[in-house]
């Protein structure tokens, strides 16, 4: 009885969080009132004298095709310290520097909410014929790992771990209180970010039940000495590779951490922060997933039968992604575009809904703007059909007309045409012209916890999962042709009135992300240099 009272409590916190970090149009959620761009937090994460081991740069050797990653049955890399070097530079190393004038900064393979990067990535391994056995954080910069930890007891069998964690500071020092949501979207960035990289290996990925205090304590983020003058990490969630057994019993953290043997010191990344936002670690607080949960049970990875028309080589286009400044308000593009990227959204144990089955949870509106074929207007696309039933009860004044021209595996439905929608999107997009200008914009929406229906924790699933859909439309718009940027700025309760989701009963509700797809207008201002100065063997 105590831990149903402290759960929906820990519950009524996330709402509360949730109401409080709308932004809405006569104003915007708390946030700071100037930026001192020259005084930024330090976006790269270093541990002063842990042991350094730099990885090899080979991702431009990888010849699989982006159609042929979708193709089950291949077979899988050896797991050595090669591989994991092309795992990593297709998924969260440097991907180019920009230079505008004086300023110089860096882009990154991940996407994340102002290029901020709040996520820490971690790699436990054991077992590897080059690589000794422990903990290591990712540094991006060097594409190095830094040794966090040394297991005293040697493995035989292979196995790998990626965790990550995040750094409410980095997004909370521009976006405040609104914060917590954006890194939440950015893990969902970055554990599709590790899937695809994965899969060019042939690796599968599943992620492991562990409760909160074994997260922390399995990444070192507990060790309050490390992190004496730093911020601290919040640790998130913990994968693992799977690149024989699929299904293999998951490790046993507890035992893997006897006896370690810890180094390093954290780097500060801000040492004068003007603003504090408590109801970050509030939240973050009342949303862990405080006891462990069964490790999920891969599904059989199906073919993907809907796929773009590209040619494209997969690691160039996962490390050529860019998130569109601007886009082309002429532009227009076709419903054979439009087709295999909603296809690509459909969680039926394809690449990357293959991770277990909690990611059909997140509903994608599709606001058609310049889309040959389909008439401009509103159209839903329920991820799983029991979604579906409590949509329409939600939203019965809409028309869910079936469209038919739309291949039979996309259940996509009208709800309503609308021919002058731009506005509008861009008026609920914060202004912001990437919600106007583009060919389509897709908002995310879903059923956030309530006190009868899930646990706190489901919070961040359902931002993580909305992260993860973003992080499909960026790689997808990039083999249409096209390209993607996430808004996560956009009037909360105006977006959901547009729906007509104002009505009581409909609260549980939510706008979560939205993303737009278009043809990107290049800023010649801005020159570009590659992200490391020269191959590595």
């Amino acid at each position: 009885m105590a831990e149903n009272t402290a759960q929906v409590s820990a519950l009524a916190r996330v709402q509360a969080y949730h109401e409080r970090s709308k932004h809405r149009l006569g104003a915007y959620a708390a946030g700071p009132e100037t930026l001192d761009w020259d005084a930024q937090p330090d976006p790269f994460r270093r541990f002063a004298g842990a042991p350094i081991t730099s990885l090899p740069l080979k991702a431009a050797d990888e010849a699989i095709g982006w159609n042929q990653l979708f193709e089950p049955g291949r077979e899988a890399f050896p797991a050595n310290l090669a591989q994991i070097g092309r795992l990593f530079e297709c998924s969260f190393a440097l991907s180019a520097w920009k230079e505008l004038g004086p300023d110089r900064w860096a882009l990154r393979v991940n996407p994340s909410s102002g290029n901020l990067h709040p996520t820490e990535v971690y790699l436990v391994a054991q077992g590897l014929p080059d690589l000794a056995d422990g903990v290591y954080h990712y540094a991006p910069k060097e594409h190095a790992l830094e040794q966090r930890a040394a297991f005293a007891s040697p493995a035989t069998a292979p196995r790998l771990l990626v965790g990550f964690s995040s750094i409410h500071w980095r997004e909370a020092w521009k976006y405040g209180e609104r914060a917590f949501r954006y890194c939440q979207l950015d893990m969902g960035h970055a554990i599709g970010a590790l899937r695809y990289a994965a899969a060019l290996l042939g690796w599968r990925v599943r992620e492991l039940g562990l409760g909160h205090g074994e997260l922390a304590a399995l990444m070192g983020l507990d060790r309050a000495a490390d992190f004496q003058n730093a911020e601290g990490e919040e640790a998130e969630s913990v994968f693992e590779l799977c690149f024989d057994a699929a299904n293999a019993p998951p490790l046993d953290p507890r035992a893997m951490l006897a006896d370690a043997c810890w180094f390093g010191q954290a780097n500060r990344l801000d040492a004068h922060p003007m603003y504090r936002w408590p109801v970050i670690d509030a939240v973050a607080k009342a949303s862990r997933r405080l006891t462990a949960t069964p490790t999920a049970t891969l599904p059989p990875l199906t073919r993907r039968t809907l796929l773009p028309g590209s040619t494209a080589q997969a690691s160039q286009l996962i490390r050529q992604r860019r998130s569109a400044q601007r886009f082309d308000r002429s532009a227009r593009t076709h419903t054979a575009a439009l087709w295999p990227l909603l296809a690509a959204l459909m969680p039926a144990g394809q690449l990357p809904w293959d991770m277990g089955d909690e990611y059909a949870q997140v509903h994608a509106v599709l606001f058609a703007h310049r889309v040959d074929g389909l008439a401009p207007g509103a159209y839903l696309l329920p991820r799983n059909t029991t979604a579906r039933a409590r949509l329409q009860t939600a939203l019965p004044q809409l028309a869910w007309k079936p469209v038919e021209a739309c291949p039979a595996e996309l259940p996509l439905v009208e709800l309503a045409l609308n021919p002058a929608l731009a506005g509008t999107l861009r008026t609920l997009s914060c202004h912001q012209a990437i919600g106007a200008d583009a060919v389509f914009v897709i908002a995310l929406l879903a059923e956030l916890p309530t006190p009868e229906s899930d646990a706190p924790w489901r919070y961040r699933e359902r931002l993580r999962e909305a992260g993860l859909i973003g992080q499909v439309l960026y790689l997808e718009a990039e083999a249409a042709g096209l390209r993607g940027t996430g808004i996560g700025c956009f009037f909360d309760d105006p977006v959901r009135e547009l729906l007509g989701l104002g009505a009581p009963g409909t609260e549980a509700w939510q706008v979560l992300y939205h993303f737009s797809v278009g043809l990107p207008v290049t800023d010649a201002r801005i020159a570009s240099t590659p992200p490391y100065p020269e191959p590595r063997p």
